[in-house]
């Protein structure tokens, strides 16, 4: 998975995604007040000295329409589980960058400490389910008088998972194509939303490198390890073919489930029907059992005296 996290990192390494991403699916007028398409990305090594830092932080410095700078911090998150201490993670990662900003003499003219904006964006397959905010990892009661002496911190989370296909489908937006691609079991699809992706490429200019790492993303999807085309219509042609083969091996499995489902059935009748009811360990193994097995077990059953001689 190490080559599908690289390359959505770098997919995010693009401004035009990021702000995408803002405007997409964090709510808030204030969003306005920021100038997206002038943001530019920033040194994310904060956390060298804790050993902390992963490929998927990033920090973009956006200015304010009306002066001033907000910072943008971006986590992504690779992880199948929720992280409970990403609200204490933010606080320290948020400490660490007005501490550089500090140290570099890049304080607004009023000297104080700009704004920060911190969201984590989210693609396992559990819901995210950690506390957004730092209040909730204290220990102490509602009513205590020591509320007012700790650190607040709270996070926006993008839990790409938890987004219903029609919603995501309603979006014109790149990152939602991603997020769809992302969460796409079935491959035919996979291949609709690929013809989508293209769609959208085709009414965007500037987004070429963009193009490139979606290709290489489908082929981390499609085919770990396995060297894909880099033009992203001759993936969608690739994938448009392994598709109609998936489709045949899920059909044949499913034939094939059915047949064994039936045979384990039908053996179970028959055995209730000589012996009396099967004891669990019984149904287990004739519910685990292979074609070839019960096609052997079937044929003791015509002159078995007892269960086990069926099954041992």
């Amino acid at each position: 998975m190490r080559d599908h996290d690289s390359l959505y990192h770098r997919l995010f390494t693009n401004p035009r995604m990021v702000a995408e991403l803002l405007r997409e699916f964090v709510p808030g007028p204030w969003l306005n007040n920021l100038d997206l398409d002038a943001m530019t990305r920033e040194n994310a090594n904060l956390q060298a000295e804790t050993g902390e830092r992963r490929d998927g932080d990033m920090i973009w410095r956006i200015p304010g329409r009306d002066g001033g700078d907000t910072y943008l911090v971006l986590l992504l998150e690779f992880q199948s589980a929720s992280d409970r201490w990403m609200a204490l993670r933010m606080l320290v990662y948020a400490g660490l960058l007005w501490q550089h900003l500090l140290k570099q003499g890049r304080l607004p003219p009023d000297g104080k400490l700009p704004p920060i904006l911190p969201v984590v964006l989210y693609n396992g397959d559990p819901r995210w389910a950690a506390p957004l905010a730092l209040h909730d990892l204290v220990g102490l009661p509602e009513d205590s008088p020591l509320w007012p002496w700790q650190p607040a911190m709270r996070y926006q989370i993008v839990d790409e998972g938890a987004f219903a296909d029609d919603d995501l489908a309603r979006r014109e937006a790149l990152v939602a194509l991603l997020f769809r691609l992302e969460n796409s079991p079935d491959p035919e699809q996979l291949v609709t939303l690929v013809d989508a992706v293209l769609a959208w490429f085709r009414r965007h200019q500037g987004f070429e490198d963009t193009m490139a790492v979606f290709a290489g993303l489908l082929g981390a999807l499609l085919a770990p390890g396995v060297r894909v085309p880099e033009e992203l219509s001759e993936v969608r042609n690739m994938l448009a073919t392994r598709a109609e083969t998936w489709k045949r091996q899920w059909l044949q499995e499913g034939e094939l489930k059915g047949r064994l489902e039936g045979g384990a059935a039908l053996l179970v009748r028959q055995l209730e029907s000589r012996f009396g009811v099967l004891p669990d360990w019984a149904r287990d193994r004739i519910a685990a059992a292979d074609s070839a097995a019960l096609e052997t077990w079937g044929l003791r059953l015509l002159k078995a005296e007892s269960l086990d001689d069926v099954l041992a």
